[in-house]
């Protein structure tokens, strides 16, 4: 245990901002798997397009806010950008 009073100060600061990476996490996988939602219901193109948009702003949110790196979230917008041409190639 942290016998100094910076390190107890550090490991309830390190506490905290966990919980808060855990939610912004939790919140970026919901909206991808809203995009994965619209798409496998076969929704018109609107919807897709709208959650796809929304989806891809919370990405670059996190990515901005260091919860990931932002290489990892290209290539999660990457994949879900071609899921979606996919989805409304065969939507038309």
């Amino acid at each position: 245990m942290a016998s100094h009073e910076s390190s107890k100060k550090s490991i309830r600061k390190t506490v905290r901002q966990r919980a808060v990476n855990v939610c912004r996490i939790g919140r970026i996988r919901t909206f991808i798997k809203k995009v994965e939602k619209a798409i496998s219901s076969k929704l018109d193109s609107a919807a897709i397009v709208s959650a796809f948009s929304i989806a891809q702003k919370e990405i670059m949110k996190g990515a901005s806010k260091h919860i990931m790196h932002k290489n990892t979230a290209s290539r999660i917008i990457s994949r879900l950008s071609k899921k979606v041409k996919s989805a409304l190639g065969e939507v038309k």
